[in-house]
């Protein structure tokens, strides 16, 4: 069957929620509007206003609502707009929700799922458009999803719902109108990354909305006699470190591809850990193919400029080859 990105994440919650009564959805415009993104479209009438719960326009109070509701019993998804308003509720997710469980010694869990919209290319203008998920992955207590295909918008939705602790979810904006063939839809694992396309030549490194665009820069690269290796990073935090340096080990050459700016990305953080751990397999320094360092345009133009496309992936690649690659 063929499955939008937006109905495998609408799927999951539905499923989750019949599976389990103390998941709950909260967040603006989730119930009678059926979400910015059209996620939760149906869910009020199915599951009725104290499961799904439109809350008023503060993410503050909202997502403290959801630690509330983790604390006392409950397996709350919050959804939040955009990763540019979850900024307003930083002191809740880092100083509490993260937090809880070392502070307490242990004896309190949050077990909250925070969904947040990200990423740039439908001109929603810089005030929607950034990728900020970095931030997150840099704080311990707190484990960050990126699922770039429709079967992991759906698995690493329901697998979350089991997880003790804070998830934060990022639904990058570009794939929610993506959609895919799949025979069934099942949890999926929320540990590991994934290797997309096996290559033997060059390790392209990316997640998120990113991933279609690493595809679509190893195949134009195929053509040319150029045998890309795709690992889809799904997992943010924690870094699955083995596949990265296993597939370094046998291409010896890495271009790492980031929406985010390229100023304290997590594609630093990645290329430090090659570095750091799989120096001696390396051929060539390695490639980041960042955003443009400005708020993101809303010309279209203009965010197509500033973004990663897959014509920059093909030339960094490149230049990892020929000697000219750049930061």
């Amino acid at each position: 069957m063929k499955v939008t990105y937006r109905d495998a994440v609408h799927n999951a919650i539905a499923d989750a929620m019949r599976d389990d009564a103390t998941v709950v959805l909260l967040g603006e415009d989730v119930g009678r509007y059926g979400g910015t993104y059209a996620a939760s479209k149906g869910l009020l009438e199915q599951f009725g206003p104290e499961r799904i719960r439109d809350t008023p326009l503060s993410e503050l109070g909202f997502v403290g609502i959801g630690i509330g509701g983790a604390l006392g019993g409950l397996r709350p998804i919050v959804e939040v707009m955009t990763v540019n308003f979850s900024l307003l509720a930083l002191d809740q997710i880092v100083n509490t929700a993260a937090a809880l469980r070392h502070m307490s010694g242990g004896q309190f869990s949050v077990p909250l799922v925070i969904r947040m919209a990200t990423g740039a290319g439908r001109q929603l203008a810089a005030q929607h458009s950034h990728s900020l998920e970095n931030w997150y992955a840099h704080i311990p207590g707190i484990t960050v999803l990126a699922p770039a295909t429709v079967a992991d918008a759906y698995g690493m939705l329901r697998t979350a719902l089991t997880h003790p602790d804070p998830v934060i979810i990022v639904e990058h904006v570009a794939l929610y109108n993506t959609s895919a063939e799949v025979e069934t839809l099942v949890p999926t694992d929320i540990s590991r990354a994934a290797v997309r396309r096996p290559g033997t030549d060059v390790t392209v490194i990316a997640y998120g909305g990113c991933v279609p665009k690493a595809l679509d820069a190893a195949e134009q690269l195929a053509n040319a006699g150029i045998d890309c290796e795709v690992i889809d990073l799904r997992v943010l935090r924690p870094l699955d470190d083995a596949t990265m340096m296993k597939s370094v080990g046998k291409t010896h050459r890495v271009v790492v591809v980031d929406e985010a700016w390229h100023t304290g990305s997590l594609a630093g953080e990645i290329s430090a850990r090659i570095v750091e751990q799989a120096f001696w397999e390396l051929d060539a320094p390695i490639a980041r193919v960042c955003t443009v360092e400005v708020p993101i345009p809303y010309a279209k133009h203009l965010e197509q400029a500033a973004l990663p496309q897959p014509d920059r992936i093909v030339a960094a690649v490149r230049g990892v080859f020929n000697g000219t690659a750049q930061q």
